[in-house]
């Protein structure tokens, strides 16, 4: 359900008031506090909290019961003064505030240059792109074909309708929400906080700390509902290729419907919102057709296989042991006869006792009661989970050590998991073997713990440290010839998130499509979002966009559909037909992304990722701190781009609506 009024019809009680607020976390309310009453003594430093040392909320700021007893009177005395006041409008508190609040909150320095973002995020203000506040008869030769109606999807279709641009969006589902629509594997959940993983403008009470997969998607059919996305897409359609028509100053393209008929659209703008986590990979394996069981990838996980008993007395096995293997193995484990896990290399995994812990009531009524504390809560995760551990992930050039870690820093972190992995292994050595990562922690994108050391300590379980070579009519061999024999197969190999717009054939000015522009595995993007020979392009969830070093995506995508709405806006004020992002920008653009890179821990040269394509370039994460790109992309500069007034008006061949 979505967020009630900050003004409740009837006054809660002081017992009802203190009830709510002992559930508090300590940091936030400390924040709202000094918002709300303007009093600083609660920045002195009985009150300062102790900085979070792993990855979750710190909820006690490490204070003493008898101060927080005191901050806990303290707001209930401020909420009641509150109510007392008529329950006014609430005033943010100003940039400098929250900088000097967020530093002391967290126990720890927050940098300066994180005060204008973490304002905006405390002021609940991260759209901005203020489309709608344009004169209506400007926008009347612009459209726009939206591609995929998931987050990103959804996003900038709220933002063009509110704005009365026509659009439609084109969607190959029957429903919207993308990987959340797609995988409904057992376990599948966030690794992000639920209040950090949502769209800043759309509140949920979350049942738990971290969102698991059926909420998560019907959170985002709620959105769907409160802003008629559905209204504007068209489903069951899938884009099959796009041209750019540089005399029309439109983009043509060709989509396939779910009866297989074909059929062409047109449309001035077109934006790609398809994301990386789209397309299954499967290993090419011999004897792939020879299986006489189930055999599936992760993200095509039989519903029927969900019903009661359907997997008692099963030999299970996984293939792969990254995000969505460690989601799969602890939520069947106690469900098959056996489960086997093929484990090329072992992840770096972190503890984290909020995983499974629900939200609670007292928090519920907070979030929607207590002015700005769903605000600063999210400011408080935003540093947590998003940019706090990136200083830690440069490589130390005068490091000695060549393949465990990569600074000091790192090196210290590593301990710190290696002793979490030792206590939950316990007694078991072979296992504990199996599990210490050879490379650097952050190498790869760090793991949640939800049971999977326990897991591997039940008897029906087995860990197999080696890839798969061929599958058999009844199983798999591994890669030292060892024969194993399954009812059920399941690949959890991940997707190929090194092949953007894939599979679409995408053609810009030049004739040349992306392929043959940036070759099958080498995309490159200003920003991610546009690229040369391309004008009119917008890719959401573009190269180089995703978080390697933690944090929620969705922040990623509200910052770039806010830079799509400002260059849409600077189309329409200046009666432009075409706007084409200059190559020169592009490629010092990208050679600083890749400089920086190769600072950074994912190009160590002791571990392989996702993130590199085959030449080991990385293509699909960011090198920045999220605060760097929330910079670089408040605003469109028009200098970074050639643009063409309007010499036709675009009308497409087929109406827009879906």
């Amino acid at each position: 359900m979505t967020s009630v009024s900050l003004r409740p019809e009837t006054r809660p009680t002081t017992s009802e008031i203190r009830s709510a607020v002992a559930a508090g976390n300590i940091p936030t309310l400390l924040a709202v506090l000094v918002e709300m009453t303007g009093d600083r003594r609660w920045l002195s430093d009985r009150y300062r909290p102790t900085r979070s040392r792993g990855m979750d909320d710190n909820s006690t700021g490490g204070l003493p019961e008898e101060v927080q007893a005191e901050i806990h009177d303290a707001v209930v005395e401020a909420l009641e003064n509150w109510y007392e006041q008529g329950s006014p409008a609430r005033e943010p508190a100003d940039e400098e505030l929250v900088a000097a609040l967020m530093s002391f909150t967290a126990g720890e320095p927050v940098a300066p240059e994180f005060g204008p973002m973490m304002s905006e995020i405390v002021r609940g203000d991260l759209r901005g792109s203020h489309l709608s506040t344009l004169p209506a008869d400007l926008g009347t030769t612009m459209t726009a074909l939206v591609i995929g109606a998931g987050v990103a999807g959804m996003l900038i279709s709220t933002q063009l309708a509110e704005a009365g641009i026509e659009h439609t969006v084109l969607e190959k589902n029957d429903d919207v929400g993308g990987s959340w629509y797609e995988n409904h594997y057992p376990g599948a959940g966030v690794d992000t906080p639920s209040y950090l993983y949502s769209i800043s403008s759309f509140d949920h009470d979350w049942s738990t700390h971290f969102g698991k997969r059926d909420e998560v998607q019907g959170y985002l059919q709620a959105f769907a509902d409160r802003h008629a996305v559905r209204d504007r897409v068209r489903f069951g359609t899938e884009v099959l290729s796009a041209t750019y028509d540089s005399a029309a100053q439109q983009w043509i393209v060709r989509v396939r419907d779910r009866d297989g008929s074909q059929s062409t659209l047109t449309s001035r703008i077109l934006i790609s919102a398809v994301g990386i986590l789209n397309r299954p990979k499967l290993p090419q394996l011999s004897g792939m057709d020879s299986f006489a069981g189930r055999m599936f990838h992760s993200a095509d996980w039989p519903t029927e296989l969900d019903e009661p008993g359907a997997l008692a007395g099963k030999r299970v096995a996984i293939v792969g042991s990254g995000a969505s293997a460690m989601q799969i193995g602890p939520a069947i484990a106690g469900k098959v006869g056996s489960l086997t896990i093929f484990q090329r290399s072992p992840q770096w995994i972190a503890p984290n006792d909020d995983y499974f812990a629900p939200v609670g009531d007292g928090v519920h009524w907070l979030m929607n009661n207590l002015p700005g504390y769903r605000e600063w809560y999210r400011a408080r995760l935003s540093w947590i989970f998003n940019d706090k551990v990136h200083s830690t992930l440069h490589v130390d050039p005068e490091w000695p050590e060549p393949t465990a870690s990569i600074n000091a820093v790192n090196h210290g972190h590593r301990e710190f998991y290696l002793r979490y992995m030792r206590a939950e292994l316990g007694d078991r050595d072979d296992l504990i073997e199996l599990s210490t990562p050879d490379y650097p922690p952050f190498g790869k994108r760090m793991l949640l713990d939800n049971g999977w050391f326990r897991m591997l300590r039940q008897p029906n379980v087995e860990l197999v440290g080696h890839g798969v070579d061929s599958v058999t009519a009844t199983g798999l061999v591994d890669s030292t010839g060892r024969a194993h024999d399954f009812d059920i197969i399941v690949f959890a190999t991940g997707f190929h998130s090194d092949r953007y717009l894939y599979p679409m054939d995408v053609a810009g000015r030049s004739g040349k499509t992306t392929v043959e522009a940036w070759g099958d595995h080498d995309a490159y993007a200003y920003l991610g979002i546009t690229a040369p020979d391309f004008p009119n392009l917008f890719i959401l969830t573009g190269p180089n966009t995703a978080l390697g070093h933690g944090g929620s995506f969705i922040s990623i995508l509200e910052y770039q559909v806010r830079y799509v709405c400002d260059a849409i806006r600077a189309m329409i004020e200046n009666r432009l037909g075409a706007l084409e992002v200059r190559r020169d920008v592009t490629d010092e653009y990208n050679d600083a992304v890749d400089r920086a890179h190769a600072q950074m821990v994912w190009t160590h040269p002791a571990m392989t990722n996702w993130y590199r394509n085959p030449e080991g370039r990385v293509v699909a994460v960011l090198p920045w701190r999220i605060v760097d790109y929330w910079a670089r992309t408040r605003h469109v500069d028009l200098a970074d781009f050639h643009a063409e007034p309007i010499s036709a008006e675009t009308i497409p061949d087929e109406p827009l609506d879906p």
